[in-house]
């Protein structure tokens, strides 16, 4: 069997927290076929992927390299067990954050990860997955979810004319594509996949008759648009960092939507 990597890397607002919901329910069927690897087995990895796409800078991208190298050296042969690695961060924070308009330190962060499994297994395959979704649906999304996790005060669209371009997914991969040419690079669009997990398993080379038994995972952290407003507003009028986090907290709750 050929040693395998999946790098599903995101990104934020596609879908991929029920991607990686099926790959954590699925644990004990999936064990004895795939290392799956998500947020928690890789904080060290995602600080520094988020810190290189604030700073930019060759010291942090140092510490990805670093910290990649560190994880793929605790992995077993991929020969015996395919890796997935999923999580979004590993292309950093979402943009919309002061400072952070866009993906553009995706290509660095994937060029230095699919490094490192290839240090560790030259004769990989490695894959690079990106969960995409239409630029609209994903401005809104993202902008739905600085209000809600951040102090984040701009209106839609302000969010939309300070960031539209950062909402071109495909151009990201792209970009990704690029850097880390000849691996492959694989986009999954939010609206015409229905079963991105399959998909990704797929990619790792677990059979069909596998990944039909898994079940089905409903949408995750759903927008809440009619609730866009009532968040704004306890952002823009409520100065202390507690309270207000406090307050949507409490008006979530009430909505059924978890803050």
């Amino acid at each position: 069997m050929t040693p395998r990597a999946v790098i599903h890397a995101g990104f934020h607002k596609t879908g991929t927290t029920s991607v990686q919901t099926v790959l954590k329910e699925a644990q004990a069927t999936l064990r004895p076929m795939v290392q799956v690897m998500m947020k928690a087995e890789m904080q060290d990895l995602l600080h520094a992927a988020r810190g290189y796409s604030t700073w930019r800078d060759p010291l942090t991208l140092a510490k990805f390299a670093t910290r990649a190298d560190a994880l793929v050296t605790g992995l077993k042969s991929l020969r015996r067990l395919p890796l997935i690695l999923s999580a979004e961060e590993l292309s950093g924070h979402m943009p919309g954050r002061d400072g952070i308009d866009d993906y553009g330190a995706a290509p660095d962060l994937m060029a230095e990860l699919t490094a490192a499994i290839l240090r560790r297994f030259p004769k990989a395959e490695v894959h690079v997955v990106y969960s995409t979704r239409a630029p609209e649906s994903w401005l809104r999304s993202a902008h739905w979810e600085h209000v809600k996790s951040s102090s984040m005060t701009e209106d839609f669209d302000s969010f939309a004319a300070r960031i539209g371009p950062a909402a071109d997914l495909d151009a990201a991969a792209r970009a990704v594509a690029a850097r880390i040419a000849p691996a492959p690079v694989h986009c999954l669009p939010l609206e015409d996949t229905p079963a991105p997990a399959a998909a990704i398993l797929s990619l790792a080379g677990l059979p069909a008759d596998t990944i039909a038994t898994l079940p089905p995972v409903p949408r995750r952290n759903a927008g809440r648009p009619e609730l866009l407003a009532e968040l704004l507003h306890i952002n823009r009028t409520i100065p202390d960092r507690d309270a207000r986090r406090d307050a949507k907290k409490a008006r979530l709750r009430q909505a059924g939507n978890s803050a």
